[in-house]
């Protein structure tokens, strides 16, 4: 018997990164695509939009009535703070549907500035909890796109208790850090995940050091697999879900439509008979376009060791022949799928991969085999053994051929046509009608009579609109005459007004940006981290990893449940601003401008950490803003000696360090269920932050 159905029908959300994306995004049945700027978006190698391509990007697709988020999901800086603006003001002014968002302080801003756009919470916001969720919530955010490591059981908690629509991730690449809290890239390149520049070191390969030994050596040892949940999918619907987002604005064309068409596909079958058609070749035919390995994630609770490909970090292809026989140039291979020339191949032993240009069958060339069947390839290697296909030369073909096809639009027409009267044409498309009156009045025919066949064939010309004639009626005299050109005309002119209709926007309200900060005095202090229960001294405050008597107690860095506490914290995550009352925020918070200063000290935060990845000058630059705009000083810290945590994992090693390819050991610790990795080599500021105005200085001792 069918299950019982949400009824509110769950978005589909597919990325986009091009033009052509977009097409084949909205032809594929997305109902929503996110995509970027040249600005700001948190993947700045993939080809985004100019802002003359976004304006045609939003109007395209909301004539399909699809909706177009924006991300706008790196720190910002506060050199960029009013070209940022002006940003969001052009964004919003061009009708985007929402922004998605990372940095506090401009989100803040943009809320308060704004108050009638939408505004996503991205996850790099690292969105975890249902505390974290309510603080959204309570400051009037749209939507959190939760954090990957989440698990369906606390979705569904968040869901009934809290009022913010939901958005997760159901496929594509995931990361092994929990998103917005990775340095590592920044740290050993200087190219920030958080200003859209991953290296993606996670992709690379290393050993790992276990009481001395290499345990494991030159694997990919953080490189996560795919995340694909088809298979999962009625579990996330039946909890009631606002978004289904598809990972993937640096895959091509073909991967975008078909995994938008899987998915579509599945959610269709869901809300029509109560659960998921999706069929096993479905998974191997989206294993064909790209797959490092599937996996269900957190998400579904998968196992530790599964979450992971050590193998390999990119294509893994899917497997389909092994080779049974080589000879010196030569060798056969057994084929467990069809073969067909152009097709990518590779021998998994020795990483060895090729197009197959040519192969054959008892010495003929042949141009396809089929599953079961021998055939020779005339090419030298090393080894026999497994083979699989990277590149499925005709299911390209194929859907190269489904993505020329343009999707049309239902259009209903009445003509009035009334002797002695204006020609009139009423078009209506769902619920937006326009009528167009012509300067043409109707005549009674002399010689040749313009009959309803004539009509509608020059009415159903629609080739170069998005639309086709589904239906025409008419209010008409008999025997009338209308000129060709005056029923192109209509039909042009009416195609335009209900374009301008369907695309009209709501005018942009813009406030002044108000906030209230408390005035700290200027000091000259020292703080100190550490993991001990022995007391330190000499230091004007102690964070400890340890619930000890005066000293302010660090709190994980990720929190999916609050406990009461009534000492000072020193917090990490979202959600502890809204529990806690004496708080000091850590550097996770990546406090890259004066705005997210505020921000913090707004919600009752009493000393905020610098990020990282900000150098003296930009401090300085900070507190100048912070002083020039709100006539005060803040209470901020800047950690000057530590190994900067670069991960926070819910994956777990067992080891002791990372050692990479330049033999550099990342130490790992477990605290709490969670692995913190951090840098190999301690980081060390001689600066006088004292003179520009930072009123702390902190120290860690905690490894």
């Amino acid at each position: 018997m069918p299950k019982k159905v949400n009824k509110k029908k769950v978005e589909l959300l597919s990325p986009v990164s091009s033009f052509e994306t977009l097409k084949a995004a909205i032809l594929a049945g997305c109902d929503a695509v996110y995509l970027s700027g040249k600005k700001y978006g948190a993947r700045a190698y993939a080809k985004n939009f100019t802002d003359h391509e976004l304006i045609e990007a939003l109007n395209y697709a909301h004539l399909y009535n699809v909706k177009v988020y924006v991300t706008v999901n790196t720190l910002i800086y506060e050199r960029e703070m009013d070209d940022f603006l002006e940003y969001i003001f052009f964004l919003h002014k061009n009708g985007v549907d929402a922004v998605i968002m990372q940095d506090i302080g401009a989100m803040d801003v943009v809320r308060k500035i704004f108050p009638n756009l939408e505004i996503h919470a991205s996850t790099q916001m690292n969105i975890h909890s249902k505390e974290s969720a309510q603080l959204l919530q309570k400051l009037k955010i749209k939507r959190a796109v939760l954090a990957r490591e989440m698990n369906l059981s606390l979705i569904k908690e968040i869901k009934e208790d809290v009022d913010l629509e939901l958005e997760v991730f159901v496929q594509g690449a995931l990361c092994v850090c929990y998103s917005g809290l990775c340095l590592m890239s920044s740290m050993i390149g200087g190219r920030s995940g958080n200003r859209g520049t991953c290296a993606q070191c996670c992709r690379m390969p290393y050993s790992l050091i276990k009481d001395g030994k290499k345990i494991k050596k030159e694997e990919y040892l953080l490189s996560t697999k795919d995340l694909c949940t088809l298979k999962y999918l009625d579990q996330l619907l039946e909890i009631g879900v606002d978004s289904l987002k598809i990972e993937g604005r640096m895959k091509r064309c073909e991967y975008v439509f078909f995994t938008t068409y899987l998915y579509r596909k599945a959610i269709d079958s869901y809300y029509e008979n109560g659960y998921v058609s999706i069929k096993e070749e479905d998974i191997t035919s989206l294993k064909k376009l790209f797959n490092r390995g599937f996996t269900k994630g957190f998400l579904f609770q998968e196992e530790n060791d599964s979450f992971i490909h050590s193998y390999r970090p990119n294509h893994m292809g899917v497997f389909f022949g092994d080779v049974i026989k080589r000879g010196k140039d030569f060798f056969l291979l057994k084929l467990e799928d069809d073969l067909n020339v152009q097709d990518g191949i590779r021998l998994v032993d020795s990483d060895i991969g090729f197009l197959v240009q040519e192969m054959y069958q008892k010495n003929k060339k042949v141009k396809s085999a089929k599953k079961g069947e021998i055939v020779e390839i005339r090419k030298k290697i090393p080894s026999c053994g497994k083979v699989v296909k990277t590149t499925d030369f005709k299911q390209l073909q194929e859907i190269r051929t489904k993505l020329k096809e343009e999707k049309k639009l239902p259009l209903s027409m009445h003509l009035e046509a009334k002797i002695g009267q204006p020609l009139r044409l009423f078009l209506t498309y769902q619920d937006d009608k326009v009528a167009i009156e012509s300067s043409y009045i109707v005549e009674k025919s002399r010689t040749s009579q313009t009959t309803k066949k004539d009509i509608k064939e020059k009415l159903s010309q629609l080739n170069d609109t998005i639309y086709y004639l589904s239906n025409l009626t008419f209010s008409s005299d008999d025997d009338i005459f209308i000129p060709v050109f005056r029923l192109k005309e209509l039909r042009r002119e009416g195609v335009e007004k209900l374009n301008e209709k369907r695309l009209q926007r709501k005018d942009v309200v813009r406030c002044e940006y108000k906030i209230e900060v408390k005035d700290y005095k200027r000091e000259q202090k020292k703080a100190i981290l550490v993991d001990t229960d022995k007391q330190v001294v000499g230091y004007d405050e102690v964070y400890n990893y340890q619930d000890m008597d005066n000293t302010t107690l660090k709190l994980n860095r990720i929190l999916e449940r609050h406990e009461k506490r009534d000492k000072r914290v020193l917090v990490s995550d979202l959600g502890s601003l809204l529990v806690y009352r004496n708080v000091v925020a850590d550097f996770s918070f990546n406090v890259v401008n004066s705005y997210s200063i505020a921000f913090l000290h707004s919600l009752g935060v009493d000393k905020v950490t610098l990020s990282y990845e900000l150098t003296y000058d930009e401090i300085k630059e900070i507190l100048n803003s912070y002083h020039k705009r709100y006539q005060k000083h803040p209470n901020v810290e800047v950690i000057v000696d530590s190994y900067p945590e670069v991960m926070v994992c819910k994956y777990l090693l067992d080891g002791d360090f990372l050692e990479d390819k330049f033999h550099n050991r990342f130490p790992i610790r477990i605290r709490d269920g969670f692995m913190h990795l951090y840098f190999y080599k301690r980081k060390i500021l001689t600066d006088d932050f004292y003179k520009i105005g930072v009123n702390s200085i902190r120290y860690h001792k905690e490894l």
